[in-house]
């Protein structure tokens, strides 16, 4: 199979450590800065065109896409798919977890436990909202946020509603979110790969840190997850169409809440803390995966 990694630096780990794996089960590897391709539509169907090149013979791709380019990645994604290419993570599922609101929104509504959560319009609304959240402090989180960025932690209600307020004059959406203590600090990222947990870590922040981001100075070490940690990940992952994802867990008094859903994981983290080839574990699914798209594609032929 040929199968591409869309990725903006090849040099990143996760990208690298893909391109290994691929190689290693005796594919050929190609990767695709997504921003540097032209998609093409016109009666001939789909096309896409790589530095001037159209793209062919492509069996399956591998979506890494940065937050800062989601519309135009998963335009990207969603042309190898109208091309009948396998996307390993599908440009509906991209999409759904890059919206915070909207993956809260989902987690909700399949039963998922959650931190209590309330995002409003109203600007004399904040009080009523902190009622549903519960006592201060209250963690108040951009919808555009990334790696730690754009969260803050309000000490006391009223400190709460003087910075929604502020971002309310600025013409910024913020949620609001019960902050779990009990946490300590820490967070748990399960690895879901086809709807099983192939690694999982704990990340404890930095001293005086609330966010356990590796990004924010954070460390990491490998965690026996529990069975209804376990059930919580695959539950949110499922939830949210992902076949890869990262699912970022708090231990709560009431059991594990789901943070975020990340539909572009990395890799260097997790298969530190763990030792777990998990490159591999995605190569193995999109083979499984692959194969199986193409049967039913001769079966449709046949017919």
């Amino acid at each position: 199979m040929k199968i591409a990694v869309l990725s903006r630096n090849p040099n990143l780990y996760s990208t690298r450590r893909l391109v290994e794996a691929i190689e290693k089960n005796g594919h050929e590897s190609l990767v695709i800065d997504f921003l540097k391709c032209d998609i093409i539509m016109d009666q001939e169907g789909p096309s896409i065109y790589y530095r001037g090149s159209r793209l062919k013979d492509i069996d399956a791709i591998i979506p890494r896409i940065g937050a800062s380019v989601t519309f135009y990645g998963t335009a990207v994604v969603r042309q190898f798919e109208m091309m009948d290419v396998f996307a390993a993570v599908s440009s509906l599922a991209i999409t759904r977890s890059r919206d915070k609101l909207r993956s809260l929104q989902i987690l909700s509504q399949q039963g998922v436990g959650l931190p209590n959560t309330a995002f409003t319009n109203y600007s004399k609304g904040e009080k009523k909202v902190l009622e549903h959240i519960g006592d201060a402090p209250v963690v108040i989180k951009l919808l555009e946020g990334t790696q730690g960025l754009g969260v803050i932690l309000a000490e006391t209600n009223k400190a709460a509603i003087s910075v929604v307020e502020a971002f309310e004059k600025l013409n910024t959406r913020v949620i609001l979110q019960e902050f779990i203590e009990e946490a300590g600090g820490a967070d748990i990222r399960a690895f879901v790969v086809d709807g099983e947990i192939v690694g999982a870590m704990k990340r404890q922040g930095a001293e005086g840190e609330f966010r356990s981001n590796l990004h924010r100075g954070g460390s990491a070490k490998l965690i026996k997850l529990s069975r209804k940690e376990k059930s919580t990940a695959i539950k949110a992952a499922k939830a949210m169409g992902l076949s890869i994802a990262g699912v970022d867990m708090l231990q709560s008094k009431r059991g594990p809440v789901v943070m975020e859903v990340n539909s572009s994981p990395g890799l260097e983290g997790i298969e530190a803390a763990t030792g777990v080839d998990i490159a591999g574990k995605i190569i193995e699914f999109i083979e499984k995966s692959a194969s199986k798209k193409k049967k039913k594609k001769k079966g449709k032929i046949k017919a």
